[in-house]
């Protein structure tokens, strides 16, 4: 080993989201069975995982609009960022969440752990984004 290089890792995301939300919680209408746990992690702090029950996903393509495609073309030449993209690929992120919780829910799961994004063009003009996770049930301690 030597070359003194060092990689700095993230650090792990937990989040409370609303079963189907995909908010932060918070709300005192919220419920604890209408709640998913998230985790960026393998497991969560102060809680024990009593049953893995598999892989999960969620997944969305999206189309770039015209009014998008060329906004994103001009900006290409001069630089900047691409609003319009920028929108789409978070509400994209916010919709495979959703669908990465309610395929956690059907399975009978409370919690995600280990949660990533991957992102994909599909034809040049799509873009996939998939949510995916194992979905497990966990109970606090």
């Amino acid at each position: 080993m030597g070359g003194g290089l060092q990689k700095t890792l993230p650090k792990p995301c937990t989040k409370m989201v609303e079963a189907g939300v995909a908010s932060a919680s918070g709300s005192s209408s919220t419920t604890a069975e209408d709640e998913m746990l998230i985790t960026t992690a393998n497991d969560f702090p102060d809680h024990e995982i009593d049953r893995v029950l598999g892989e999960v996903f969620g997944l969305t393509v999206r189309s770039r609009n015209v009014g998008s495609q060329i906004g994103a073309t001009l900006k290409s030449l001069f630089g900047g960022e691409l609003q319009g993209m920028t929108t789409m690929l978070a509400q994209g992120r916010q919709q495979a969440i959703e669908r990465l919780i309610d395929e956690a829910t059907a399975r009978g799961g409370n919690a995600i752990v280990a949660m990533r994004f991957d992102t994909s063009e599909l034809g040049g003009t799509w873009t996939e984004i998939c949510a995916y996770g194992t979905a497990v049930v966990a109970r606090g301690l």
